[in-house]
């Protein structure tokens, strides 16, 4: 496999669609890979590749539109809410090929979680180095997010690992946003001296993104599950420094000591995982929108907020119940919006080609052949050359295997030049 292809994305190869009208606008939604299990982030290589991990310790990877079979890695991981969780590739992966992990593990009577990077090299991982490490963990509440902020520092969310005292206390990681360089050292700008810790006060925040508007970070996190009463799940607008209150304040409760979050769910559990801005035109209505991947919810959480003043102008559910449980929202490189299932985890109903990978994008207007993947329609007897692509794309045949590919007629130069396929006669 080459490394040094420059920034392109290959179409995926589509499993099944449904159909989904939202807003008086119709969706389709594509089944991108099913048969995981509990995948928990998803996470983009500039040659194309999807990397993806599964709760239960694997790292798996998409390539060609094929998910392999065989894991990149297989860890030792800690069980429940725990185990292998977010995943993020350096900003400069095209030429150092880091990759970065957060995962959970046992050390004898102890629970830790511990952010990693590792080296990849054709879908192999090696020279470990620890970033961080004796994060508090436990069979719920790991956190476990992790992301490359605007600024390039690498941004952790962790939970308090059911310590609740955790989230108030500057010498634990647990029940914090924490922020460190992409080598492990603290930045010279963190709010708290020679410490990672960005923000405190979290119970077990499990999405963040930054809008693309005012560059604001803004994550989601789980509410109280008995502590403190029951649901009561936040979005927060995080400032360097300050403290969210948990398990001071919860809800519309109040002291000048803590930040007020920018939304609760009041008596409504929504369980929410990893979020994301819809950094995309893809989809017009929904740009800029801040989307929440909920567990209890069973749905996509589309909120239309106004951050110059902190205010939240709609919130809606989309796909109720269509899907169950969704563990991550992520964008694309080809600026559509990815799910994952979390329905394996225990606490869901899956179907039978559950976990999935899902991906939305408007719907097309195009015959049902059409719609089929290059590689759907060659496994049912249409020759490579004959293979239709979606409007908007070009035909490839790569030249290791003669297999068809559609890509965008911007790469399609790049692809024959590099010797990876060549257009059909």
């Amino acid at each position: 496999m080459k490394t040094g292809f420059v920034a392109v994305f290959f179409v995926i190869f589509i499993l099944s669609y449904s159909f989904t009208n939202v807003s008086a606008q119709t969706f389709q939604v594509e089944t991108v890979a099913e048969d995981l299990e509990v995948p928990w982030a998803i996470a983009f290589s500039p040659d194309g590749r999807i990397f993806v991990t599964e709760r239960v310790g694997k790292l798996r990877v998409i390539e060609d539109g094929v998910l392999n079979p065989e894991p990149v890695k297989i860890f030792d991981v800690g069980f429940g809410e725990g185990g292998l969780l977010g995943i993020a590739l350096d900003p400069n992966f095209e030429e150092n090929h880091y990759l970065y992990l957060y995962y959970t593990y046992n050390n004898f009577l102890s629970t830790f979680n511990k952010v990693a990077r590792f080296t990849e090299s054709d879908n192999k991982l090696s020279e470990e180095k620890i970033l961080l490490d004796k994060i508090p963990g436990a069979s719920y509440h790991d956190g476990g997010r992790i992301k490359f902020g605007p600024d390039g520092k690498l941004y952790i969310t962790t939970g308090e690992a059911g310590i609740v005292a955790n989230a108030q206390d500057l010498n634990s990681l647990g029940g914090k946003i924490l922020r460190i360089n992409s080598n492990g050292s603290i930045p010279n700008d963190n709010p708290f001296p020679n410490s990672p810790v960005y923000s405190l006060g979290h119970r077990n925040p499990q999405g963040l993104d930054w809008d693309p508007i005012t560059g604001k970070l803004v994550i989601s996190e789980h509410g109280p599950s008995g502590e403190r009463g029951f649901a009561h799940d936040e979005v927060n607008v995080i400032e360097s420094g300050k403290n969210y209150g948990w398990p001071e304040v919860i809800g519309d409760e109040t002291d000048p000591k803590y930040q007020s979050p920018l939304l609760h769910t009041g008596t409504e559990t929504w369980a929410p995982s990893g979020a994301v801005f819809y950094n995309s035109k893809n989809i017009p209505e929904w740009e800029n929108k801040y989307f929440i991947a909920t567990l209890r919810g069973n749905h996509l959480r589309m909120l239309d907020l106004e951050l110059e003043e902190n205010k939240v102008l709609s919130s809606k559910a989309l796909f109720a119940g269509e899907f169950g449980r969704l563990r991550d929202a992520s964008i694309g490189p080809d600026g559509n919006l990815y799910l994952l299932t979390s329905n394996r985890d225990g606490r869901g109903s899956p179907a039978p080609n559950d976990d999935r990978i899902l991906r939305v994008i408007p719907l097309l207007t195009q015959t049902p052949e059409d719609l089929l993947s290059p590689l759907k329609q060659f496994s049912i007897g249409i020759l490579p050359i004959d293979v239709k692509c979606r409007m908007g794309f070009e035909l490839l045949l790569k030249i290791t295997t003669g297999t068809p590919a559609c890509v965008t007629p911007s790469t399609v130069d790049k692809l024959i030049s590099y010797g990876w396929g060549t257009r059909p006669n």
